[in-house]
Order: C-alpha cells, then sequence, then structure tokens
C-alpha cells in the first residue's frame, strides 16, 4: 500500500471519527436540553392532594360452595358429584335465589394417587442395611366443583348455609359482604376528594403566596374496602345436619377515592 492511500484512508476514519463525536455529541445536547425543559416545567408546577370517604352498607353477600368426591371412574365420581351439586343448587334456588345470582367457579376432576412406603430387606451380610423406595398407587379420581352465590336477602344467609350442607355441600365458605353497584358512593366520594383537594391548593397558595394557574391534570385513586369474613369450610362428606349458624353481621363498607390535582404555577 503506497503513502498516498495510507494518507487517504487515515483522513476518512479522522474525517469518520468527528462524525461519530459530533452525532453524539448533539443527542447529548438534546438530552440535557430535555432534561432542563422538564425540570423547569415541573418547577412551574404544583400537585395538592384530597381524599373523600363515604360509607354505605353492603348490599350482596357472596359466599362460595362446593362439593368434592371421590370414586374408582371417572363416571362414578361424576354422577355422584352432580348428583351433589344439583342437589345444592335446587336448594339455593328454593330458597329464591335467581339463577344470574348463582355461578360456576370451579370444575376440576383429577386422578388419586396414594404414596406408599416399599421396604427392600438388606442381603444377609449387611442386616443393618435395610432401603426403601416410595410408590405411587392410583387410588382413582377426585371431582370438585364450586359456585358462587349472591344472597341479596340476608335474612336468608343462614338459611341458604344450612340447607346446602344439608343437600350435600362440603366446601363452604369466603363470605364476604359487598355493594353490587358502588359506583354512585364513589361519586359521592370523589366529590368530596376533589371539594378538599381544591381547599388545600387555595391554602397553599395564600400560605405560601404563589398564584395559581390553570388545572393541567386530575388523578384518582380508588380503594374499595369489602367486608370479608374468614373462611368457615365444611369438610369431608355431606352433612346429615346442619351446624348452628351464628348470627351475622354485614357492617358497612368504606369507599375511599383519592384525588390529586396538578396546577400551574404563575
Amino acid at each position: 500500500m503506497d503513502e498516498k492511500t495510507i494518507k487517504f484512508l487515515n483522513k476518512t476514519f479522522m474525517l469518520a471519527a468527528i462524525l461519530v463525536v459530533g452525532i453524539l455529541v448533539f443527542f447529548v445536547g438534546q438530552m440535557v436540553y430535555q432534561n432542563k425543559s422538564l425540570e423547569q416545567q415541573n418547577a412551574n408546577q404544583v400537585t395538592v392532594s384530597g381524599e373523600g370517604k363515604v360509607y354505605a352498607k353492603p348490599d350482596v353477600a357472596l359466599v362460595s360452595l362446593g362439593v368434592t368426591t371421590q370414586g374408582s371412574t371417572v363416571a362414578d365420581v361424576t354422577k355422584n358429584n352432580t348428583d351433589k351439586m344439583n342437589a345444592v343448587i335446587a336448594a339455593v334456588k328454593a330458597l329464591k335465589v335467581d339463577d344470574k345470582d348463582i355461578q360456576t367457579t370451579n370444575y376440576n376432576l383429577a386422578p388419586v394417587y396414594e404414596n406408599t412406603v416399599i421396604y427392600a430387606p438388606a442381603p444377609m451380610i449387611y442386616p443393618s442395611s435395610d432401603s426403601s423406595t416410595t410408590k405411587q398407587i392410583f387410588k382413582g379420581y377426585s371431582l370438585e366443583q364450586d359456585v358462587q352465590v349472591k344472597i341479596r336477602d340476608f335474612t336468608k344467609i343462614g338459611d341458604v348455609l344450612s340447607q346446602v350442607t344439608i343437600a350435600g355441600a362440603n366446601l363452604v365458605g369466603d363470605l364476604q359482604f359487598t355493594i353490587d353497584n358502588p359506583e354512585q358512593f364513589r361519586e359521592q366520594a370523589r366529590a368530596k376528594a376533589i371539594e378538599q383537594a381544591k381547599a388545600n391548593a387555595q391554602n397553599l397558595a395564600r400560605e405560601s403566596g404563589v398564584n395559581l394557574g390553570k388545572l393541567i391534570n386530575v388523578y384518582e385513586g380508588y380503594t374499595p374496602s369489602p367486608v370479608m369474613y374468614n373462611s368457615v369450610k365444611a369438610m369431608g362428606g355431606a352433612a346429615p345436619e346442619a351446624a348452628a349458624i351464628p348470627t351475622i353481621q354485614p357492617g358497612q363498607q368504606e369507599i375511599d377515592v383519592t384525588i390529586n390535582l396538578t396546577y400551574q404555577v404563575k
């Protein structure tokens, strides 16, 4: 390679390096400019918050009812489980619960195995070296089906829990109270939160001496608080008689809304 070619390549590489450095400097400058603009913009803003709470009585009780059965064949376990679940649903409907308030939430069919330990005798020359292995033995099938029931008449809660256990439900629990349509109460809580946030903004402006400009952003946070009870489950086969049901108080539900208002500062 002659000297002229080497000089030409060196100049080419140098120009390429300068071009790359120039591009990097340009992008870094843009990032710095944008960060400074964002900082300046944020410096001319203020955010205040307000909280609104409303308390309302629940109007719906939710309870999970289930039937779990075991059998040697799929046909046996399916028929047994279906008969019991149909009886449970019939008991619920007999208490004037609408079809729309009964929803299947789980249907699970699975094989059942039992772990059995098998001991292997040790050779005579090693009498203390017995060994064991675990083997899975197929025992049949297990089927669990669950439904969630909405109870709108709270006077029937005890009757529902009592009658379904008699009908064959052996999984009963996850009782909770909630509001079927909470939006009306959420609107009330939102109005309170906005009123409080605006008052906080005026107080902040008065005490700090700044002038608030137009409202440029609104953010809402919502926290529903259903009234929960611990699960009360009756495990095993169908109960021949219902257990005593305690008096259950639905209490009240807290609906909490948080509002953040962002203003420009003049």
